[in-house]
Order: C-alpha cells, then structure tokens, then sequence
C-alpha cells in the first residue's frame, strides 16, 4: 500500500472528545471517525487490525470445535420474554418495533436466540457437544458512551455458545474456552490475566474474566504472587478476620455530638477504625437493608446483591433512614427492627466494638455482635484491598488495573430451562442442554490493545495484529534514487508476504517519520542518502527503539527475522 493512497486521515491534535489514550490515538491516526456518540466509523487501518483479531479468534475457536454461523441483530422479544429477561435487562437494551407494532430489540447478547435456534434441532445426545460462535456487532445503549471503543453503544464481539449433555460436558467445553481464550490474547501479543468474575446479568455461575493489564483500566483485580489466585475485586473472596477473644464488656450509649464520620468518631475516641461497625443503608428491590462492615473496611455492592439475590441496589437516602426511626450518621444495628440487616463475617468476630446507637448524636460501645444484634445474613460481604490475605494461600495479594476484554461463563440450565430446550439421553429420558457462553470483544480487544501500547509519540503495535508490519521511509521521494530504492525494498517485502507501506508523499521526513510512530508499524525502515551511497537500510524497532542495519540485499532478509522476535 502506497501512504498516498493510503485513506489514513492522521491529525496533529488531540480531539477534544477523547479521555483515553487509545481514543486519541486511533483518532489521531486516521483509525476512527465518530459517527454518534458510543458509534464508530472504522477507517482502513482500524479494519485491518480487527480482521487479524478475528483471524486468531477464529482459528482457535475451529480448533476447539467451535462452528461459526451467523444469527440476527434484530430479535423478537418473545423468545426474550421466555427467558423473563424482556422486563428486567433494562434500559441498556435498545427496543424497536416494527410497522406492526410487534417488539424487537437490537441484540445485546444471544443466549435467547442460539438456545431457540438449538431447541428446534437438537433432539437427542448424540449430536452432542456441539459448540457454536459468531463474530457480530452487539447494540447497547449505554447510559454514557464513553472512553471512545472502551464502553460504546455499538460493538464487534465474538460469542461462542456450548451445549452438552452434563456438567461434565460443561466442565470440558469451558477448559476448552479458556485454553483457547489464553492462546487468542497471547497470540495477539497482550498481558493478560485470567480472573474470577461475577456473572452479573448473563447469569449461570462459574465464570473468568480475561484482562488486559493497563493503568487506564475500568476494572480493578486483585492476584497473588505466592499462587495462582486471580480475581475481579467485585468477586475475590475473602476469608473472615478473627479478632483475639475479649471479654464482653457492657453495653454502653454514649453521646457523641455531631460525630457522624468513621473518622470523626475514631478521633474522638481515641480508638482504631478497626474496632467500629460502619452502617450503609441500602435501598433495593427488596426492600431496604442495612450492610454491616467493619470501620476500615469498604462493602462490596455486587456480594450485596449476590447475597440478597436481588437487581437494584442504591444509598438509601435520608427520608428512607428516618422512616425506620434511625439518623444519618448514627445508624446501626442494635435495636433496630424493620429491616433486613446482612453483616460481614468480621463483623461477627469483633468485640467491645462501636456502632451508631440510631439517636441523633449518640452511639453505643461495647457493642458484642454474638450478643447484642442478630443479622438475617452473615457473609462475605467487603471489597478487598491490597495487602488482604490471599484466599487461597494466606499471602498478601497485590492489585492492578485492567480491561476487560473475554469473559467465559457456565450457565447450565438456566436458559435451557426456561426455554425448554432439551434433549433425549440414551435411556430416552428428556433433560435440559447444559449450556455454557464465551464472548470475546473485538473491538474492545484493539482498544486495550493500545492502552497497554504506547508512548508519547503513539501506537506500538504487536506485531501479529498491526495494520501492517513495516512502513518504508525515503527521506525525500523526489531524490530519484531514493525513489527507486525505496521501491525496490518494497516490492522485496511484499514478495515476501511482509505487509507494508511505502510512504510516496512529497513530504517532510519529519512529517512521515511521526506519522510512522503515530500509527505504530512494528518497524520503520528508511531509505535517505547513506542507503543510496553506501547500499544500507535503516531499520528501526518501534517497541525498543534499536536500530539495525542490513546491506539492501539482505533486508528482507533481516526484516523477517525481526518480525519473528516481535
């Protein structure tokens, strides 16, 4: 591909628009122009990245048995409304109707529409396990678009759906997924990291999460060092923290004016913030609850959820904390009726602690949990930090940012059932497919893929998903003989299956040489008056920055083997 042909719109300046790195960049090399907010054009650069994602995706997901077909974007709710899933997915889902008013929504997801598909075909266990993907744009409309293909309203993923007979077909298919989940990021050059994860609306148990370790990360995960533990904080268990046995003093209200903060209550007494409840309430669909966690520690909202079994769940606001006879600031459990209360397991180990007495400026000491309030549920119920005890092995986990870019899940039967989709078993017996999904986000999969490779000056592409593997650089195309060099080396190149661009323009070399780094080709070769003269090219690695020359008859040569370490 010649650069003046070449439909790349690069741009000096950052958009106003982009917060993240991988916005601006793709932006400003001439990947991506916005059609809407969270809806993206991608340019010939950006398509070629995503088609060699695609290419690894597919080929591990065929050698695992994967089947690729293709199903609808548009999906009727009916099958959706089996599922229950019409009513409570929310406002996420875009919703069309057609001209005669019958309800189709732009499919977030497919679990719905493969698992009818399968129910009208599969009729007995010998046509199992059977795997099935799609590489296909997703619609959510996202309350806001944001961080440009990071969290978008329209987006290229890979979903691949698994029906077996049991949970032992189950277990093998997700093996399968995650292996071939570990061989796509690692084959696209990427850091990553396997973690335990929360189903969250898809459902089903059992699932990980595949994350691209970068600093501009949404997700937050926690690993250890000393084993193979991984974990989304929203997931990492932890294990409940024995406080050393105490003698249970007396129960004691106490007043304490205008102190309504863990740290202002702590100061005041003179005591750590490890010896406190704090006292959230919560307002949910069911109803309000009040979640119990020690003072220094943080409550996980999804654990709440998890453990309560329910959808919604938000700060209670002040009238809602009136209205059980308590205060803002001096809730706690002791006493307290009308609601449901779910403590941390901690909290239970604690004694002679402090807690809100549900007075206006007063809070009690002395406060036994054994003794002096029981909670409708005790469970692990905080968000982990770093230097926690690692669940598995007791060694202080560490923390990181990263994106998500795969998640593998078990469902079982949850949609099986619910559309009665089942098959008959050896002794003619009806069950229900076990089933499992696996999404991989394509597009997103390129975002995180820059976030995790760049500098200053731009892209560094892996080499296995650049949009091309070098770009060729005469110092000035208007020099015939390096023209004619240049081309040489170029048409060395694409003889030899090495994808590249020759930069033709009549431009500065400073200009090309920057657009070069922007766009992030793996190597950088050029082509000026030393070339000429003394029958060397240039050839610079993007990544490390080192430079390598090579007689023009062995370039190609050399080029291919430094792909090879790339």
């Amino acid at each position: 591909m010649r650069m003046s042909q070449l439909y790349a719109p690069t741009l000096r300046e950052t958009p106003a628009e982009a917060e993240v790195v991988s916005h601006q960049m793709m932006l400003r090399a001439g990947m991506l122009r916005k059609a809407a907010g969270g809806v993206y054009t991608y340019l010939p650069l950006a398509w070629r990245v995503l088609k060699k994602i695609e290419n690894i995706v597919r080929e591990e997901m065929d050698a695992k048995s994967g089947q690729e077909l293709l199903m609808p974007i548009i999906q009727p709710a009916e099958m959706w409304m089996e599922t229950g899933r019409w009513s409570v997915y929310g406002e996420e889902m875009f919703r069309v109707k057609d001209r005669h008013d019958r309800n189709f929504c732009l499919g977030p997801t497919h679990e719905e529409m493969i698992t009818t598909l399968v129910r009208a075909d599969v009729r007995s266990y010998r046509q199992l396990p059977l795997r099935l993907y799609q590489i296909q744009n997703k619609y959510r409309d996202e309350i806001r678009p944001r961080f440009g293909l990071m969290r978008g309203r329209e987006f290229i993923m890979k979903d691949l759906y698994s029906f077996d007979r049991d949970e032992a077909g189950l277990d093998e298919s997700y093996k399968m997924m995650y292996e071939a989940y570990t061989n796509v990021f690692s084959r696209c050059g990427l850091k990553f990291r396997a973690v335990e994860a929360d189903a969250g609306a898809i459902g089903g148990s059992g699932t990980h999460e595949f994350m691209v370790i970068a600093d501009s990360g949404e997700a937050a995960i926690v690993y250890c060092d000393s084993c193979d533990y991984a974990a989304n904080v929203e997931k990492a268990e932890l294990n409940p923290i024995e406080t050393p046995p105490d003698v249970p003093e007396t129960l004691t209200l106490i007043d304490t004016p205008a102190m309504k903060s863990i740290e202002e209550i702590t100061t005041f007494l003179g005591i750590s913030p490890a010896n406190t409840i704090k006292t959230i309430a919560y307002h949910t669909d069911k109803g309000l609850v009040l979640a119990l966690v020690r003072g220094d520690h943080e409550v996980n909202e999804i654990k709440l959820k998890n453990v309560l079994n329910c959808i919604d769940v938000a700060l209670a606001g002040e009238e809602k904390i009136t209205g059980i006879g308590s205060f803002p600031g001096f809730i706690g459990p002791v006493g307290i009726t009308g609601v449901t209360i779910v403590a941390d397991a901690t909290v239970m180990h604690m004694y002679n602690a402090v807690c809100g007495a549900n007075q206006q400026d007063k809070h009690y000491v002395n406060v036994n949990p054994s003794r002096d309030f029981s909670p409708h549920f005790v469970a692990d119920l905080r968000l982990i930090k770093e230097s926690d005890p690692c669940p598995h092995c007791g060694a202080p986990v560490k923390t990181a940012r990263g994106i998500e870019a795969g998640q593998v899940f078990k469902l079982h039967t949850k949609y099986s059932s619910a559309l009665k989709a089942t098959f008959l078993d050896e002794n003619g017996k009806e069950q229900p497919l076990v089933m499992g999904c696996y999404g991989i986000g394509i597009s997103r999969t390129m975002a995180a893929a820059i976030e995790q490779n760049h500098d200053e000056h731009g892209i560094i592409w892996p080499a296995a998903i650049a949009p091309y593997h070098a770009v060729v650089v005469p110092v000035s195309f208007k020099d015939q003989a390096q023209a004619e060099l240049a081309q040489r080396v170029y048409e060395a190149l694409q003889a030899e299956q090495v994808e590249t661009v020759l930069d033709d323009r009549n431009e500065r070399p400073g200009v090309k040489f920057k657009d070069a780094d922007l766009i992030g080709y793996p190597l950088k070769i050029t082509v000026g008056p030393k070339a000429v003269q003394e029958n060397t090219i240039e050839v610079k690695v993007r990544r490390s920055g080192e430079t390598f020359y090579y007689p023009v008859a062995k370039c190609v040569e050399g080029v291919k083997e430094l792909l090879k370490t790339l």
